[in-house]
């Protein structure tokens, strides 16, 4: 007989070894978005996978839930090997995903109808959860007549009635208004620290490092480009955590670190120990972060005003309502540029950023010129090629396929979009999207220090 304390420390999920590629239009090769990952999902906890963009955390989530196949290694769920769907999960979708000819005891059916429950039986389950999550007495409502929140609710009443080993949750505030969001995590909380949810552990992929320390119990963080764990961290606060204990604000500040510095080893302790990037020959192999211009320059203007041109990450995300997701890259383009060091959490502008964030418009153009043409090689590399043209222009689907044979299509002309915004406003090159075709601005000033073409 399984004693309490062995069922707590029971594996519910082991993920071993897992990783998982799709293949690159016209056959050249495999895009690799998860690698190696291996992870454990224990009874009676939380647990949060966190990463950015591209760091493969719904995919993951999916394999886990037996959606999709890994291409390596292998999953286990209750110590079984798994086979196509996982029944011993359930998963709440950042997406609503309800019938909309179904009433809401309907769509919370559903599930049950699906394994074969019997009608009165399933009705008294439906009935049970859609209490639990507050919406009785809109049991014969239809999804067009609810808000967006009640409508997650159901979302949550059609995992909770399967009574799961383990809630998967994919960014299931995103969707919603911050009032919203907030009182509804703050009601999935309370359920859980009553010990009364209806799963014996939870994983949920957020990009909100603030919702990971609040829900958590674990925080699971993803590298990128491919995905792959970098560390953990053990949120060592008392249930329910709160926002106001010291100890929450400087696991943000960590987590926030560690995020912004994806060279920098997790520990689950702020170390300067870097990791050197492994070394890289082709700049078309660098991933740009897709951010404007006109997303830069109004950052700096927002820190430089701030005491002594530092702010701290995460009220300056909280001040601009902005999710990780949305600040990080302009955190990295500022970073890219050197227009900016962080560290410890905070950001702060170097010289040359405050001189950027501060002069007109004119000599803001020349400052950004100077950076990208030292500090961007895939820019410079495109102007080079430029140049060695007599007529100053090339066809764009010469530098996508350059792109193409490191990223799949889709993200190879997210990069090329990115870097004609940045060569726009250097006045590098203009782009002529009619013809395809990329012309060297008559007021390009030249390379000092070229790219190799042998490099490309």
């Amino acid at each position: 007989m399984m004693t309490e304390a062995t069922s707590t420390n029971l594996n519910l999920i082991t993920v071993e070894q897992v990783s998982k590629s799709f293949p690159l239009p016209d056959g050249k090769g495999e895009f690799t978005v998860l690698s190696g990952v291996s992870l454990i999902v224990k009874s009676g906890e939380v647990v949060a996978l966190l990463g950015r963009s591209g760091s493969g955390k719904s995919t993951l989530l999916r394999i886990m839930a037996g959606l999709i196949p890994p291409s390596e290694g292998q999953v286990f769920s209750s110590g079984k090997p798994l086979r196509g769907a996982n029944n011993d999960v359930a998963m709440v979708f950042q997406s609503f995903a309800l019938l909309p000819w179904l009433t809401v005891l309907e769509n919370v059916e559903l599930g049950l109808e699906v394994r074969g429950v019997k009608r009165e039986e399933r009705r008294q389950r439906a009935l049970k959860a859609i209490d639990l999550v507050g919406l009785d007495g809109f049991e014969s409502a239809y999804p067009k007549e609810l808000s967006g929140g009640m409508k997650q609710r159901v979302g949550f009443a059609r995992a909770f009635v399967l009574e799961p080993q383990v809630l998967f949750m994919d960014e299931p505030f995103s969707a919603l208004d911050v009032l919203t969001s907030e009182n509804l995590r703050g009601e999935i909380d309370d359920l859980w620290n009553a010990k009364t949810f209806p799963s014996k552990s939870i994983l949920i992929v957020t990009h909100n490092i603030e919702e990971a320390v609040f829900l958590a119990d674990r925080v699971v963080i993803l590298g990128s480009n491919p995905g792959r764990i970098r560390g953990e961290v053990m949120i060592d606060l008392p249930r329910p955590h709160d926002r106001t204990h010291p100890r929450f604000a400087s696991l943000v500040d960590y987590i926030y670190t560690v995020m912004t510095n994806p060279e920098i080893e997790v520990t689950g302790e702020v170390s300067d120990k870097t990791v050197p990037p492994s070394e890289i020959t082709s700049p078309y192999a660098i991933a740009l972060p897709h951010v404007r211009v006109g997303g830069i320059s109004g950052l700096l203007e927002l820190i430089v005003d701030r005491p002594s041109g530092t702010d701290d990450i995460p009220r300056l995300a909280d001040r601009l309502q902005l999710a990780v997701d949305d600040l990080l890259p302009i955190l990295d383009a500022a970073v890219l540029l050197g227009f900016a060091e962080v560290s410890q959490g905070d950001v702060r502008l170097t010289e040359i950023g405050q001189d950027f964030a501060t002069t007109t418009i004119l000599r803001s153009k020349d400052i950004f010129r100077q950076q990208v043409l030292t500090r961007v090689p895939v820019l410079s590399s495109i102007v080079q090629t430029l140049q060695e043209k007599r007529s100053g222009s090339m066809r764009a689907d010469f530098f996508l396929d350059l792109w193409d044979e490191h990223f799949p299509h889709e993200e190879a002309e997210r990069q090329f979009a990115t870097s004609v915004d940045w060569g726009r406003y250097a006045e590098l090159f203009e782009y002529d999207a009619g013809e395809g075709r990329l012309y060297l601005s008559e007021t390009n000033p030249g390379l000092e220090n070229p790219v190799p073409l042998e490099d490309v």
